[in-house]
């Protein structure tokens, strides 16, 4: 944007790398990472296990008391690690280098609006090679089948 920062959150499916709920903000409290983490949870149901960073978000009492509520065990990526985290950081450089480094939002709805659109093609049309060359929609929906003829 050409004044000020849009941060964003989504919660994705270490499996298929598929963003299953996402959320700008123009802050970075907490409510924005809960109103992702509800609708995943609402939506996809419940993990056994949530990763994130240590961000002050993700490690605010808030945000921490949704995941206790529903006894899921929380693993926070070390300070530093961002191997930890490589699927959303593979996210993150992927929608800028595809979306918003080439795009000059003039407002956070603009931006919001760009960032689904180019959520809505990561998830249903642009090819991992991490998934054999299957979409993330792909890999949830249609996951492969175990070879047969190993059996």
């Amino acid at each position: 944007m050409a004044r000020g920062f849009i941060y964003l959150a989504a919660v994705v499916d270490w499996a298929t790398r598929r963003v299953l709920a996402w959320r700008v903000s123009i802050t970075l409290d907490a409510g924005f990472c809960i109103e992702a983490l509800e609708e995943t949870l609402a939506r996809h149901g419940q993990p056994e296990i949530f990763n994130s960073d240590q961000g002050s978000q993700f490690t605010s009492t808030d945000f921490i008391k949704v995941l206790a509520a529903r006894q899921i065990k929380i693993n926070m990526d070390g300070k530093g690690a961002w191997r930890d985290n490589v699927f959303v950081e593979r996210l993150w450089r992927s929608i800028n280098y595809e979306e918003v480094y080439l795009r000059a939002y003039a407002s956070v709805s603009e931006a919001r609006a760009g960032i689904g659109r180019y959520i809505g093609f990561y998830n249903s049309r642009r090819p991992h090679s991490s998934l054999e060359g299957r979409t993330p929609d792909q890999a949830d929906f249609n996951p492969l089948l175990p070879d047969l003829a190993a059996a």
